[in-house]
């Protein structure tokens, strides 16, 4: 799944832009932004592969910010996402991969994704294999077998992994932990959740045809609308 942060200093349309990108099923935000500096850190810090950026904000703009990004040692691919058109040579030249205006368009969202497929290859290539997480434990970092994981959340900007017996905290995030997962029983069920699927004990209905995947330890792990039938199709109902 491709990873995406966005820099935006209205709040609506950030939100309408997370909801269209993640309603793709192809997308992951791992971040949000509105301002230059702290954008700049969280996308140092979450290594997204793809930045959506709005061009006139606070404190600069986003072609200020894009300049900036090509300077790290892994480059984001980045979409412009503006409601100006007179930006577009600038970004072009800065070597956009697209470039969006407001109001935001399903459709077009839609073909913006198709073409950062075929530019990024870590959104099209396989995961690579692992039996194990290192996750830190005492001040020392330890080795997981995976097979004991029941499900890895982010809850406050943290990634966390659950067994039976304990909690976990690992240095990176989410979607990070998602490429390493082949195994087909690890599945995404929500923007903060990711589950193995041998630990679900029971599907409880919730509010607006939503579901709580019961887990062994009792626990329960909420199932977005995105994800709700392809979390009944893998259970056969």
């Amino acid at each position: 799944m491709m990873t995406a942060f966005i820099v935006e200093d209205e709040p609506l349309a950030r939100q309408e832009l997370v909801f269209l990108l993640e309603n793709s099923g192809a997308v992951e935000v791992v971040g949000e932004g509105s301002t230059l500096t702290k954008s700049y850190e969280a996308i140092r810090h979450t290594a997204p592969d793809v930045v959506f950026l709005d061009i006139e904000l606070a404190e600069g703009t986003g072609l200020q910010l894009a300049e900036k990004l090509q300077e790290l040692p892994k480059s984001p691919s980045f979409v412009f996402a503006t409601a100006y058109d007179d930006y577009a040579l600038q970004a072009f030249e800065l070597h956009a991969a697209d470039y969006l205006l407001k109001p935001f368009d399903e459709q077009r969202i839609n073909q913006c994704i198709h073409k950062l497929q075929r530019m990024i290859p870590a959104a099209t290539e396989p995961k690579t294999p692992i039996k194990k997480l290192p996750v830190i434990e005492n001040e020392r970092i330890s080795l997981l077998d995976i097979q004991s994981i029941l499900y890895i959340t982010t809850q406050s900007g943290k990634t966390q992994i659950k067994t039976l017996q304990k909690l976990f905290h690992l240095n990176e995030p989410l979607a990070s932990v998602e490429k390493k997962l082949t195994a087909s029983s690890f599945m995404r069920v929500h923007r903060s959740y990711i589950v193995h699927l041998e630990h679900v004990t029971a599907l409880e209905p919730w509010f607006n045809s939503t579901y709580n995947l019961v887990m062994e330890d009792g626990s329960k792990v909420p199932v977005s609308r995105t994800y709700v039938r392809e979390v009944k199709e893998r259970f056969g109902l």
